[in-house]
């Protein structure tokens, strides 16, 4: 059994889509230098071996299984109920769960499937723990974007494709998405000592959009012969959530573990305060302060 390195001793982690992917290793590294991990996932065998998993080839018990199907508000809810119960202090926040639907989806809150699990989740879960990090500051947010927000505008007056729907344009504007909620994220928690920071993991061999029948299966096997592997794809995930050297760093993009400009899009500040105040609406927190 290998030792666990004390670099995160004494510090609680907690990383959505942890069952497999980039989000396996990252929690997996995570442990391997010494921190709680609070992995999330939606299958309960998968969870449990996950966790026996980490557990085996780190040395570290404190890696913990919680259950949740990100596409519910209510189970999001849930979740943060629960780390809260588990955890007196997070120190890290990794929203790493998402997927593409092609075919235009809603979930059980009534929302299309892409924008809600893409964005609204990461949106949500943050706000709900957002005490908890604070209390812990100095702290870290971790948003895994993608390149794909590149080819985006979104649209307003049609943020869900209730008119015209297609999958990957719904992919590459949840990923927009995701940039605008962390430089407004980051502008907002200035000065509390939580920083929050986006990053593109590559093109990363996983079952990515394996849940669209045939079309999932042939992006597949365009993976195999040209994706990188998880191992490559989670470095800048880890990076950003351990590494000292960004510890005070916040309001970035990173590709390979360094900052890089994100499209012109994702610098709209008027656009990120309307999609701000649509989240809190979707997600009842119209109340909510920063």
């Amino acid at each position: 059994m290998q030792s666990i390195t004390p670099a995160l001793q004494g510090k609680s982690c907690l990383i959505t889509g942890a069952t497999s992917g980039i989000g396996l290793v990252t929690a997996r590294e995570l442990a391997r230098q010494g921190a709680h991990v609070l992995l999330v996932g939606r299958n309960p065998t998968k969870c449990a071996d996950t966790v026996e998993q980490i557990r085996a080839q780190t040395g570290n018990q404190a890696v913990e299984a919680l259950l949740a199907d990100l596409s519910s508000q209510r189970q999001i809810r849930d979740l943060a109920r629960q780390v809260r119960g588990r955890v007196p202090r997070l120190d890290v926040l990794i929203n790493n769960a998402g997927g593409m639907w092609l075919k235009r989806e809603v979930t059980v809150d009534g929302l299309e499937m892409t924008f809600a699990v893409n964005h609204l989740a990461y949106f949500l879960l943050t706000h709900l723990v957002l005490e908890t990090l604070r209390a812990s500051a100095p702290a870290r947010i971790v948003n895994v974007a993608s390149e794909a927000h590149r080819r985006a505008r979104l649209d307003f007056e049609d943020l869900q494709g209730e008119r015209r729907y297609r999958g990957w344009r719904a992919y590459c504007r949840s990923k927009l998405a995701n940039l605008l909620f962390t430089y407004e994220l980051a502008r907002r928690l200035a000065g509390t000592g939580v920083t929050a920071n986006a990053l593109h993991p590559g093109w990363v061999a996983t079952g990515f959009a394996r849940n669209n029948g045939w079309r999932g299966n042939l992006f597949q096997l365009a993976a195999r012969y040209f994706a990188i592997s998880p191992e490559k794809g989670a470095r800048t995930v880890i990076y950003l959530a351990t590494a000292p050297e960004v510890q005070n760093v916040t309001g970035q993009y990173f590709v390979r573990e360094r900052p890089v400009p994100s499209s012109p899009a994702s610098y709209d500040e008027a656009a990120a305060r309307r999609l701000w105040q649509i989240s809190l609406e979707l997600t009842h927190l119209a109340s909510a302060s920063m």
